[in-house]
Order: C-alpha cells, then structure tokens, then sequence
C-alpha cells in the first residue's frame, strides 16, 4: 500500500514537472507576446503626431510674428502719411491765413483805390471848378478891359494898365497852368502807383488761389489715401483678429490634444512599466520554475540510479528505506526529504 501511494505521488510529481514545463512554455510565449505588444508603436504613433502639432504650432507662431510685423509697419506707414497730412494741413492753414491777409491787402487795396478816384474825382471838380472860376475872372477882366478901351484911347496919360493887366492874367494863367498840370502829374502817379499796387495784389491773388487750389487737390489725395490706408489698417486689423481668434482656438485644441497625448503617454508608460513588472514577476516565476524543475529533474536522476529492479524472483521480501536530503540550488535554500520505498517480490509473493 505504501509502494502504491508513493508511486502516486511519484507520477504526480511527474505530471506536475510537465504541467510545470507546460506552464513555463506558456509564459514564455506570454512574454514573448508582451515584448512584441502595440504600446511600443502606438506610443511612437502619438510622438509624431505630438512632433507634428508642434511643427504647425512653430509654423502658426511664424505666420502671426510675420503678421504683426506687417502689422506694425502698416501701422509706420500710417502714423508718417498721418504726420504728412497733419503737415499739409498746416500748410493749407498758412495758405488760408496767407489768403485771407492777400484778400485783406486786396481789399484795403481797393478801398484806397476808391479812395483815390473820389479824390481824383473831387480834384478833377476842383480843376474844373478853378477853370470856371478862371474862366469867370478872365471873363470879367475882359469885361473890364472893354470898358476900359475907351477911357484909354481918351486918356493916354495911363499907358500902363494895359501892361500890367496882361502881366497878371499871364501870370494868373501861368499859375493855374502850373496847378492844373501838377494835379494831372500828381493823379498819373497816384493812378499808376495805384494800378500796379491792384496788379501786384491780383497777380498775388492768382498765385495764391492756385497754392490754395494745389493744397486743397493735394488734401483731397492725402485724404483718399488715409481712408484707403484706414480701410486697409481696419481690414488687416480684423484679419489680424480672426487668425488671432483661430489661433487661440487651435493653440487650445492643440495644448488639450498635447494634454491627453501626454496622459495616454503617461498611462502608456504606467502600462508599460507594469507590463514590465509583470514581465519580471513573469521571470522570477519562471527562475524559480526552472530551479523548481531542475530539482526535480536532479531528484529524479538521483532516484533512478539508486532504485534497482533484480531480473530474478527472491523468496523474500526486503525493505529498505533510503532517505536523501537534498540542497536545494533555489535562492530560498528549501530543504526538501523524499523518502523512497523499495518493494522486492520473491517466487512472486510480495
């Protein structure tokens, strides 16, 4: 009965060193598998696409610095023409000031001519008045010089009135000629100073109306090209907006999508490291397999060369009992004792 109970235990020994070799076999396929699993490629899947958003995150990050560039030299542009405007400006108000002093001038220019033809006019009343009067008095004095004829053809004791009548009106008539040819002198001067002072004033005139006319069409240009440059700065500005809205959105797409693929990394790694754990628990399993089944195997030999089965029958039935301690070579040092029974038979009795 003993024999038969240790040869039990001794053949489930032995199917438990196979379904140990079987399960070793097995885990060394799992392993294999494990090595051979997705994470690796799937990780490096996430790196280029990480690699590839960080790419068009630079190429976003250089398409909006170029951006504000051409911002802010769209924004020189504007501040000179805004300062050329400015200045142009200011030179259409000396021109205006300039005009008004020219109308002014122009004005008083003529006020003073109309002052000086009613004073030529009065003169002129003048001359002609003083010809009447002369006329009169010239007149009168003939008048007199007639009636006086007679009393000078009777009276020839006065020779002299004659002569000194004549010298008189000579001198009268030299006077009044002498004053009428200055006055005549005196308003040619004052007509000529007068028509050139009008003629310097009109041509001044001309000329600034013209700066005026150039000042206002330069105005009318500079003023299109501030609403042009406006409508520009405006639509690059909300060009400027939307690509910066569209940034911020695919920034916040990109840093959520750079977040998760850093969490599926992390728990790629977590997986990884505990596949890895797994994998040297795997291989501690299998060490303590392969000493477990070298002991065994070493148990085994060991039994094998001490167990003898005689060819003949003995008449009598022997038992010995053999005992073996055996080391063990596992790093837990077990110690271990099997106890084999050998069972002889004689004349085929037990």
């Amino acid at each position: 009965v003993e024999m038969m109970e240790l040869n039990d235990r001794f053949a489930s020994y032995i199917e438990k060193v196979r379904l140990l070799e079987q399960q070793n076999k097995v885990l060394v396929v799992e392993l294999n598998q494990a090595r051979d699993q997705e994470p690796s490629r799937t990780a490096d899947i996430y790196q280029e696409e990480l690699r590839d958003l960080r790419r068009r995150l630079e190429h976003l990050g250089t398409a909006k610095a170029r951006l504000e560039m051409e911002r802010d030299n769209l924004a020189e542009d504007l501040g000179s023409l805004q300062q050329k405007l400015q200045d142009e400006m200011t030179l259409r108000l000396e021109a205006e000031s300039n005009l008004a002093a020219y109308r002014q001038d122009v004005d008083n220019a003529a006020l003073a001519r109309l002052d000086l033809e009613r004073r030529v006019g009065s003169l002129q009343d003048e001359i002609a008045f003083l010809r009447k009067v002369h006329e009169e008095e010239l007149r009168e004095l003939q008048e007199q010089l007639a009636r006086q004829r007679v009393h000078i053809e009777v009276d020839t004791s006065k020779p002299d009135l004659t002569a000194a009548l004549r010298d008189i009106r000579s001198q009268y008539e030299a006077v009044a000629a002498s004053n009428v040819q200055e006055t005549e002198e005196w308003y040619k001067s004052k007509f000529a100073d007068l028509t050139d002072a009008a003629a310097r004033h009109a041509e001044a005139l001309r000329v600034a109306k013209q700066e005026a006319n150039e000042y206002r069409r330069q105005l009318q240009a500079l003023t299109c090209d501030l609403e042009a440059l406006r409508g520009s700065n405006e639509s690059l500005e909300r060009q400027l907006r939307e690509l910066e809205e569209r940034y911020a959105l695919e920034t916040a797409g990109y840093q959520d999508t750079v977040v998760r693929l850093e969490e599926d990394i992390r728990s790629l790694k977590e997986e990884m490291a505990q596949h890895l754990q797994d994998y040297q628990d795997l291989l501690n399993v299998k060490l303590a397999l392969d000493i477990e089944i070298a002991t065994y195997r070493k148990l085994l030999e060991g039994e094998e060369s001490r167990i003898t089965i005689p060819v003949q029958s003995f008449s009598n039935l022997q038992i010995r009992e053999t005992s073996l301690d055996t080391k063990s070579v596992s790093e837990a040092h077990v110690k271990r004792s099997i106890v084999v029974k050998t069972v002889e038979t004689r004349d085929g009795e037990v």
